[in-house]
């Protein structure tokens, strides 16, 4: 089938191009031409695994191409999908859609024949009945049909949850457009991927419910490692023991510093907006909310406690900036908050992070930034340890020791074992779990 992605970020590139893949023709669309051009030649402007071999592999095939809205020809596409970034508003928290709606104008004289246009982007309720209404009234003899279909990437994994995914959930009430995307995703039917078809307003909300719960789980287990510190318990065996509960499940629950990057934060806020709005107010999500932004106030405090109660002078070295491993994404990840407060009680900071560093540079300021994760070490008094990269889990300790001013490590995703650190001698600080002193 011949379908058109508009965005090339990360969710119209990776979907692109694993829809392409798959054997469609897929043409994505962006008004960036500088990006477009490093794109054809098979440059990726972001980091995940697999990606930039994956858009080599169909550009060379001829099945991806890459064009501006001047250069784009989409009559003959089975489906459109609009995959633009819909960011929080800074004002109420609400997702702005603006993009959104400016690609839906953009599009409407150009259809032809009969479209699914497929909201692919993280939208509220309600957006789709005002795509088709804008598209409408910019080409009153339009065919087509609106539909939404949310992704479920998981940045650093992103390729294998597309071709593998859970479930893939599709929102229309019309037939035709429920045949289009059956055809569309029919290659993935040979793994017996369920495929959830429901009304549109049904498939926007669950996107929005799935990030929120997830999210939920992951302050539940990060207030029960509070607990767990206080009373001496350890918040991995208490993981393991409510996990294996196959009512709950063993995902999100690993303790840490919070949860970041572009879905949680936003779509958490987006889902406390719409409630609002409809008469009734989620209180679950807005307390995750208020607690994940405390969260990481706390983690600041927390490590200025474990350097003797003031960084005031000290040089801490940070290993790991972005939200999580194998991304570059630095979208709410917990360093951005947590590094400005420490350098506010008095710290200079040396960070490494294996590919987030370009980003970090633009958001957090006076920053001395290592080759490697020993260069930030020297001299430094303390490591701490924000993202759980497999580069950092195999650490020579004893060179680490020799390093540092003091054998000091304050690990806030808890990459270590106790007894690996008793047995390396250095004073361990973790989340949920006893201090080894």
């Amino acid at each position: 089938m011949r379908l058109a992605m508009i965005g090339t970020g990360y969710v119209g590139l990776v979907t692109g191009a694993c829809f392409a893949d798959l054997g469609h023709e897929i043409i994505c669309i962006d008004n960036d031409d500088a990006k477009l051009a490093r794109l054809a030649a098979g440059e990726i402007p972001i980091y995940e695994p697999g990606l930039e071999e994956l858009v080599k592999k169909n550009v060379a095939a001829g099945r991806l191409t890459f064009a501006n809205w001047a250069g784009a020809d989409i009559g003959d596409c089975d489906a459109v999908f609009i995959a633009v970034g819909t960011p929080p508003s800074v004002t109420d928290g609400s997702a702005d859609l603006s993009a959104v709606y400016a690609v839906a104008a953009e599009l409407a004289p150009r259809l032809k024949g009969y479209t699914v246009i497929v909201n692919k982007s993280t939208v509220p309720v309600g957006t789709g009945e005002e795509v088709e209404a804008i598209i409408a009234r910019g080409n009153k003899e339009a065919d087509f049909d609106v539909a939404s279909n949310p992704e479920f990437l998981r940045e650093g994994s992103a390729i294998d949850d597309f071709m593998k995914p859970d479930r893939v959930v599709v929102g229309t009430e019309a037939a035709r457009a429920e045949t289009v995307m059956r055809a569309i995703y029919r290659p993935l039917g040979l793994s017996e991927t369920p495929i959830v078809m429901t009304g549109r307003t049904t498939s926007e909300l669950i996107k929005y419910a799935a990030n929120a719960f997830l999210a939920t789980k992951v302050t539940f287990i990060n207030e029960i490692a509070d607990i767990c510190e206080v009373t001496g318990a350890n918040v991995q065996d208490v993981s393991r023991g409510i996990g294996l509960d196959t009512r709950i499940g063993q995902k999100f629950l690993q303790a840490g510093a919070g949860f970041g990057g572009s879905c949680f934060p936003k779509d958490s806020l987006a889902l406390v907006d719409t409630a609002r709005k409809v008469g009734r107010p989620t209180q679950i999500v807005e307390a995750v909310i208020a607690a994940n932004t405390e969260r990481k106030r706390r983690m600041a405090q927390k490590i200025i406690q474990a350097c003797g109660g003031s960084v005031e002078g000290q040089t801490l070295a940070v290993l790991g900036l972005t939200f999580k491993p194998n991304t570059d994404d630095m979208r709410d990840a917990p360093s951005l908050d947590i590094i400005p407060l420490l350098q506010q009680a008095g710290a200079s900071i040396r960070a490494y992070d294996p590919e987030g560093m370009e980003q970090a540079a633009r958001l957090l300021a006076d920053i001395t930034w290592g080759d490697d994760p020993y260069t930030v070490m020297e001299g430094a008094s303390a490591l701490l340890i924000f993202t759980e990269w497999n580069a950092f889990r195999l650490l020579d300790m004893q060179r680490v020791k020799s390093l540092l001013t003091r054998p000091l490590i304050v690990d806030l995703r808890n990459i270590y074992t106790l007894p690996e650190m008793v047995e390396a001698g250095m004073v361990y600080y973790s989340v949920g779990r006893p201090a080894v002193a």
